[in-house]
């Protein structure tokens, strides 16, 4: 009789392949429809607004949505809050001859509406924008290589490999809802990736250290079973763990309004996914490198 209750290794040809498709799906939605850069990324013209009273963000985006821009919305500018009565509002307007209508409207808007001391523009380039996406995506790079050099010497590069390789599968599979969906990327999407790798990491490292320590404890049982057995031990702890994490950033991404969809719907997705492939992408590709090093080693010994 097996020494655990479900087999997540019996079908996890299946799992892979639906793995697999979704990589797939991702991809071509990503080379097809690319990916919603945001301001962060694009860059557009800054207002800076010194109120003679604190005005609260809501109240600026609120007064941004009454004037009406062809193919651009207002309301999603970001706007952050300085000392004082400041406010930076950066919108997507890109050219200042062209949207000059629509920056005399914002003017016109501002003063009418709130009690207004100064009002002064600047427009951020394409070039610095681009600056930021390149560094942006050069953390996340970053991000994998230390993993891979940190867990091939915490464990074994079998691990390195598997673990890397499911921080790939999720962030890919998050970027491509971001694509399906145009979701705009912006800094604190790049944020919550980072954060998917850590959080998905983590729960794959709890499993393989359960792993390593039942190998020395069942050293008569297969590598499946072993394998099996570390996921059911540590099944309880991962959903508890996720369910607590993944509520709060549902009801984020259902109330926080559209400042915050693309940063919510990163880390739902990134939860959500992560969970999946630490138990159904992870230890499969586990599986397989063990069992092809063993043939390699049997195949030595022969010769």
């Amino acid at each position: 009789m097996r020494p655990y209750r479900f087999d997540f290794l019996g079908k996890s040809k299946y799992w892979v392949s639906i793995s697999v498709i979704a990589i797939l799906a991702s991809v071509a939605l990503l080379l097809v429809k690319g990916v919603n850069l945001g301001i962060d990324f694009t860059g557009g013209l800054e207002f800076t607004v010194k109120f003679q009273d604190r005005i609260s963000a809501a109240d600026i985006r609120q007064a941004l949505g009454t004037i009406s821009v062809e193919g651009i919305d207002l309301r999603d500018s970001r706007i952050q809050q300085t000392e004082g009565n400041k406010a930076i509002i950066t919108t997507k307007l890109l050219n200042v001859e062209e949207d000059n209508d629509t920056i005399t409207k914002i003017d016109e808007t501002l003063r009418s509406t709130f009690m207004v001391e100064d009002i002064s523009r600047r427009l951020i380039g394409r070039q610095v924008s681009q600056e930021l996406a390149q560094k942006g995506w050069q953390a996340i790079l970053l991000a994998f290589v230390a993993l891979l050099i940190y867990v091939s010497w915490r464990f074994r590069l079998r691990y390195a490999v598997a673990a890397v390789t499911c921080l790939v599968h999720d962030v890919t599979i998050a970027l491509g809802i971001f694509a399906l969906f145009g979701l705009e990327i912006d800094l604190e999407t790049v944020a919550a990736f980072l954060t998917i790798i850590g959080y998905s990491l983590n729960d794959t490292i709890v499993i393989f250290d359960r792993i390593r320590e039942n190998l020395k404890l069942e050293r008569k049982m297969p590598l499946f079973d072993v394998i099996n057995l570390s996921v059911n031990q540590s099944l309880s702890r991962t959903l508890n763990t996720n369910f607590t994490a993944v509520m709060p950033v549902l009801i984020l991404m259902i109330f926080g309004g559209s400042v915050l969809r693309g940063f919510s719907v990163a880390l739902f997705t990134g939860m959500v996914v992560g969970t999946y492939s630490t138990m159904y992408v992870a230890n499969p590709i586990l599986l397989a490198w063990a069992k092809r090093a063993d043939r390699s080693e049997r195949a030595k010994q022969k010769a």
